[in-house]
């Protein structure tokens, strides 16, 4: 099972009230309701692939309004063939259901969009995003390369409503258009975090705060060591560059033609190749400080270039 179907499941096993089971199918209708005319007769369709959530609408109509809807189960043809779950509830039914939500569009064929009255209540916002979820959201496993959580609604005055309600808690939702749909979406991992506690994903928060943070001390480590291959890597080819130098000079005349501090300094690295401009430092009893020491390897340097621009050398 998925992240995401996991998280879904978890969903529809929160307990709540009557206002709050509303909300939540207020979501639901709006971003996966579809009234449909099937041999005459107008028909609202919500289809999912999550048999948590289908369950879950069941549930809440017969519970909730004392509705037994009808349930249709068909096998998805493309991709990987899932099963695909259809509630569908009469004109009668569904003008009783809409009517009782406060729904207020048209009865015609299409989604149901975004005809609804704004919750009141903060756990009935809560509700309205947790049923925003269950009908059109996913949420990359915490494991992934990048951190993306979505919600997809078939129409733009339903996508407008979702962006609003979740920049409402200050989640920095965004907005964007897909085929023939509109996704709202999230990037942060700690504004999914945010979300996910908002709409009651305790033990899925949980899992994505605990991966996310070892795989931010991971990377944590990975950049540490980077760091210090890359010093390592940088005090090598200098100390290679310096021995270079120091020898061309003794080969074509002599460390004793050098300067007291610069024949010092050239011995001393002969005798410690390996060694870095700190560790050069204190065997010469910190006389001399890293940027001295680093000077005097660069005036060496410039010697060594002008015998090797010589036509002698």
């Amino acid at each position: 099972m998925s992240f995401a179907a996991e998280t879904k499941k978890e969903l529809t096993q929160i307990e709540q009230d009557t206002c709050c089971a509303k909300s939540e199918l207020q979501a639901i209708l709006g971003l996966g309701g579809c009234f449909v005319t099937v041999d005459g007769r107008r028909q609202l369709v919500v289809e999912t692939e999550n048999v948590a959530t289908a369950r879950r609408i069941y549930t809440v109509l017969k519970e909730t309004f004392g509705t037994r809807c009808e349930v249709i189960v068909r096998k998805k043809m493309r991709l990987k063939k899932n099963n695909v779950y259809a509630i569908r509830l009469t004109a009668l039914q569904a003008d009783a259901v809409l009517s009782e939500l406060g729904w207020t569009g048209e009865i015609e064929d299409g989604p149901l969009a975004a005809n609804w009255p704004k919750p009141d209540a903060d756990c009935c916002n809560r509700a309205f995003l947790r049923g925003c979820f269950l009908a059109g959201g996913s949420v990359n496993a915490p494991g992934s390369p990048s951190y993306h959580l979505e919600i997809y609604a078939a129409s733009e005055n339903m996508a407008e409503t979702v962006l609003a309600l979740m920049n409402d808690y200050e989640l920095h939702a965004r907005l964007t258009t897909r085929k023939k749909g509109y996704i709202v979406y999230l990037k942060e991992g700690e504004k999914i975090v945010d979300f996910l506690n908002l709409i009651g994903a305790v033990r899925a928060l949980l899992k994505f705060e605990d991966t996310r943070i070892l795989k931010g001390m991971r990377n944590q480590v990975n950049r540490l060591v980077n760091c210090e291959t890359a010093n390592m890597n940088k005090t090598i080819a200098a100390a290679v560059r310096q021995l270079e130098n120091i020898q061309l000079i003794e080969a074509h005349m002599g460390l004793q033609q050098l300067p007291d501090s610069l024949r010092v300094a050239a011995e001393l690295r002969l005798r410690y190749p390996e060694a870095n401009l700190q560790e050069l430092c204190r065997r010469m009893g910190n006389r001399v400080s890293k940027s001295g020491l680093n000077h005097r390897f660069r005036k060496m340097e410039e010697i060594a270039e002008r015998l090797r621009s010589s036509p002698a050398t």
